[in-house]
């Protein structure tokens, strides 16, 4: 297990247990040791959602806090602990405006990379004015006056559009190796349908929304031979419930 990991678990008051079963508290220390070993082995991509039962992570106006629980919060910031960064698109930074640190844990803050291909966020928003972590702005649109921490990366096509792919190699030539896509659900869906995600975090709460923004949104199949299978795992967090989707 690497450092970091046994400095978080540490943290938070937790040995690290010689079983294979989930702690009292719900925290599922049996996820964790498993990613600690896979993300060490060779660079990972995660992806974590967290929606309703019916597969919602925002109405359709956009509110989204919160759908989960605060295990699912906690967790959500474990996985940011070990990432070397955390990426998000424009509509869920601008519409949540995140500052993507890991507050509710111990261990370090990863970079932060903002998929802004046509200059959305706004430089009031806390990630352009929080100096918290290094901050990425993917956009091949001129973003004059930022402030020290920020620095822009262009991985676009040529309709502006970036190209996931070219994102992880550029991301993994400045030695971020475990990167955490952590949403929105258009950005996911755009690394998942590309097969660039080795584990998909999908955190269900017991909540009906019924019309809304979705999670995951994938191009049509005509039958169920091309589905994406995968195995999986589940952990309870409080109220809600973590599906594992391995991938890879």
């Amino acid at each position: 297990m690497s450092g970091i990991w046994r400095e978080i678990l540490a943290g938070l008051g937790k040995s690290i247990p010689e079983d294979t079963g989930v702690d009292a508290d719900d925290v599922p220390w049996e996820l964790y040791r498993d990613l600690a070993a896979a993300c060490a082995g060779r660079p990972a991509v995660i992806a974590q959602v967290g929606q309703s039962l019916d597969g919602r992570i925002a109405t359709e106006s956009g509110h989204s806090h919160y759908v989960n629980g605060p295990e699912s919060l906690d967790h959500l910031h474990r996985l940011r602990a070990i990432a070397d960064a955390v990426v998000v698109g424009a509509t869920t930074a601008f519409l949540d405006n995140p500052r993507l640190t890991t507050r509710r844990v111990p261990g370090p803050n990863p970079v932060r990379v903002v998929i802004d291909p046509h200059g959305r966020v706004p430089e009031s928003h806390a990630l352009l004015t929080e100096p918290d972590a290094e901050t990425l702005l993917v956009t091949s649109v001129s973003r004059a006056g930022l402030r020290a921490h920020c620095s822009v990366l262009d991985t676009s096509g040529g309709d502006r559009r970036v190209v996931p792919r070219l994102l992880l190699s550029t991301l993994r030539a400045r030695g971020l190796r475990t990167i955490l896509i952590e949403g929105g659900g258009q950005t996911i869906s755009g690394f998942l349908s590309e097969g660039l995600i080795d584990r998909l975090q999908v955190s269900v709460a017991p909540m009906i929304i019924g019309s809304g923004r979705p999670g995951l949104v994938l191009p049509a199949i005509e039958s169920l031979d091309t589905a994406l299978r995968f195995e999986s795992r589940t952990y309870p967090l409080g109220k809600d419930t973590l599906f594992d989707c391995r991938f890879s």
